[in-house]
């Protein structure tokens, strides 16, 4: 390595192997950032009872970083640098701890994407029903590049929308489907696919009578708790 070369700070998907070399031969321990102090983070309140409930759950402080990060993502709409640095001071661990768990798993956006998003599954029980021609109405309604939604995701031009073609969301009941803010949808039809734009830019609820949350267990309805069971009871 040269002597004074200084690393640019940039994606190190856009380097060379050689730069990518040379950047990690130039760091150092002692160069990542620490633990943040609590009293130095401004954390807002209910980020912090977020956060703090998901630690009580697991005997590991590190177990509730998945739980942490979807408060966080859900409280900014993507995983910021300065929500994963409240997060890394609530949870007492390194905030490049907490970046590298949010930038293995792809449900986390560690850059910002559409208000809502759209993931619409086209695996093959969904792909056999229609779900190509779900995903190109999706697009069209929102102002999407169908090939960049349907491989990396891509977020329509005024920020109401983020789409995604996902490999399978475990609904082949309900195919072709799609989850709209983390809620599941389906079947669809691309007319209910334009019909969801229009209602998510209208800040309205989308096609309510597709929503799985709204019917009934296979079962029927919930039966009344046995008499005989007391509850809390061992």
């Amino acid at each position: 390595m040269s002597e004074g070369w200084v690393p640019e700070i940039r994606p190190t998907d856009e380097m060379s192997a050689a730069e990518r070399r040379r950047l990690v031969d130039s760091m150092r321990p002692e160069d990542a950032a620490p633990v943040p102090q609590l009293s130095e983070v401004d954390v807002p309140g209910e980020l912090r009872e977020r956060i703090e409930s998901a630690m009580q759950k697991y005997p590991e402080i590190r177990s509730a970083s998945l739980p942490a990060l979807w408060a966080v993502q859900r409280h900014y709409g993507w995983c910021t640098p300065e929500g994963i640095r409240q997060a890394a001071a609530v949870m007492g661990v390194t905030p490049g701890y907490l970046e590298s768990v949010a930038t293995f798993y792809d449900l986390f956006h560690t850059s910002p994407v559409g208000k809502h998003r759209v993931l619409v599954c086209h695996n093959l029980s969904c792909w056999l029903r229609g779900a190509e021609d779900v995903l190109d109405t999706f697009c069209e309604a929102a102002g999407v590049d169908p090939d960049a939604a349907d491989h990396i995701g891509a977020s329509s031009e005024d920020g109401a929308v983020y789409l995604r073609g996902f490999e399978c969301l475990g609904a082949c009941d309900i195919a072709p489907m799609a989850s709209i803010d983390d809620r599941y949808y389906g079947p669809l039809t691309p007319a209910h696919a334009r019909e969801a734009v229009e209602q998510l830019r209208a800040g309205n609820e989308p096609i309510p009578d597709k929503a799985l949350a709204g019917r009934e267990t296979a079962g029927g309805p919930e039966p009344e708790p046995d008499p005989r069971v007391k509850e809390g009871g061992s």
